[in-house]
């Protein structure tokens, strides 16, 4: 199924680096900003992370959590999460449900090796839990700010 906005946000629950497990239905009556990444501790995925904590009080004020999603483990989040200092949880999709259910685990290629990955893909999913906008395959410089123009649409 591939998922295009308009259509209902694909039901995820997946344990975070606070040892809680977390699904769509927290969310219900807020935004939800769901970025997938492919790797804690990268450069671009580092960059990523601390965009979003940058500016994280500020989708606050439009009703607006951060979410972020990859398939490392709860340990390796924690530390992520402890060293950029990130307010936001991060949920660990070993199982790869997730990454599945929003179609961002492809065949990507690097330096003509072709491989399985998460593509880089961010979701902004209303207070009713219907996707509002999908940005895939994106370039991190910038980003943040052209998700949060959409929050402030909503």
């Amino acid at each position: 199924m591939t998922i295009e906005v308009g259509n209902k946000a694909p039901e995820f629950s997946g344990p975070t680096d606070s040892n809680q497990i977390l699904s769509l239905n927290d969310f219900l009556g807020k935004n939800i900003v769901l970025f997938f990444y492919p790797k804690d501790m990268t450069p671009g995925c580092t960059n990523e992370a601390c965009d979003f904590r940058d500016y994280y009080k500020e989708f606050l004020n439009f009703n607006t959590e951060i979410v972020g999603i990859s398939k490392d483990s709860i340990r390796r989040h924690k530390a992520f999460k402890k060293k950029l200092k990130l307010p936001y949880p991060l949920v660990s999709d070993e199982s790869n449900s997730i990454c599945d259910a929003y179609g961002v685990w492809q065949e990507k290629k690097n330096y003509g090796k072709k491989y399985m990955g998460i593509v880089r893909s961010t979701f902004i999913i209303n207070e009713k839990g219907q996707i509002t906008a999908i940005w895939r395959n994106l370039r991190v410089k910038g980003h943040v700010d052209r998700v949060l123009e959409q929050v402030k649409l909503l």
